[in-house]
């Protein structure tokens, strides 16, 4: 089972780095993050102690200086992507919080598929554009919620007319069959329907992931349902990681494994005679004009520009 990364500094010692960095001294950097200097100072200790050197050159007296060291300037530049990635999850954890709505909030329905999808980057170029709340409202059944007025907007990805809602495309997402190379379908001329739906694969729980396209569009090519999963997994990292070590097929997002396939960890294999492509709607209110954040986040998630 993999640990922790025991020599990584924590987010507040990088962020303090790069500010120094940033600003030439250790007092501003502080200040910026909410910090004493003590405080401060402290973190900065414990990142010394992690990478085994000192990151801050001394000034007199052993104190230290707001100038970086050699080891230092490489923590910041490497931990320049870390960062971004944090403040972009701070945002997107923000919409799991569930807070008063305020004038500026909006509510969106959406299932867990969609979230994992598309919610995070829409959530990001909301906060680096006109500004607002999301709250997400986690439901199986994102028109309903928005047809009762529990949300403003939903997402779906099921198929078919919407009753009372007008809906406007925002993304598709084609799956695909992968295995590890060292599986007999890897080096095959591909699988038709029929024979995927009687393989045990290994899957999310019903109702996550790729798993409810996948059992529609085997229903929809008259393959019928599949026969129980070999295993089921919380999270497609965690599904990557047992494909590439053997355990089995899986269907998953074409985006989700493109590093593993481009790296030749992972091989797609071809599925005949199916249709893999899942569409996601974002829907609103037959009736009624989106207003505010609600605007702002269609937008982004139809790809129009923001002025």
């Amino acid at each position: 089972m993999a640990t922790a990364p025991a020599r990584v500094p924590d987010l507040t010692a990088l962020a303090l780095l790069r500010d120094i960095a940033c600003t030439g001294s250790l007092s501003a950097a502080a200040e910026g993050l909410g910090l004493t200097v003590q405080a401060a100072s402290a973190r900065i200790r414990a990142a010394e102690q992690q990478v085994g050197g000192p990151v801050l050159e001394r000034a007199r007296r052993g104190r230290r200086s707001s100038r970086l060291t050699t080891r230092g300037v490489l923590l910041v530049e490497w931990a320049g992507p870390l960062l971004a990635a944090a403040s972009d999850l701070d945002v997107a954890v923000a919409a799991l919080r569930d807070e008063p709505a305020g004038e500026d909030t909006v509510v969106l329905a959406a299932n867990p598929v969609v979230a994992e999808c598309l919610l995070q980057a829409w959530l990001v170029e909301l906060r680096d554009g006109p500004g607002g709340r999301v709250v997400l409202r986690d439901t199986p059944d994102p028109a309903a919620a928005v047809r009762s007025g529990d949300a403003a907007v939903g997402v779906v990805s099921t198929p078919g007319p919407l009753e009372d809602l007008h809906a406007a495309t925002v993304g598709s997402d084609p799956l695909v069959l992968v295995v590890a190379p060292g599986h007999p379908w890897a080096g095959s001329d591909g699988v038709d329907a029929a024979q995927l739906a009687g393989t045990p694969l290994l899957t999310r729980p019903p109702g996550a992931g790729a798993r409810p396209a996948l059992e529609a569009a085997l229903d929809a090519a008259g393959a019928g349902g599949p026969v129980p999963p070999r295993r089921e997994y919380a999270a497609d990292a965690a599904l990557r990681a047992a494909v590439r070590a053997g355990g089995g097929p899986a269907v998953l997002g074409r985006a989700v494994v493109g590093a593993d396939v481009a790296a030749g960890s992972l091989v797609v294999v071809d599925v005949r005679g199916l249709d893999l492509t899942r569409e996601f709607r974002a829907v609103w209110r037959e009736g009624t004009s989106l207003r505010g954040t609600a605007r702002d986040l269609l937008r982004i998630a139809t790809g129009g520009r923001i002025r």
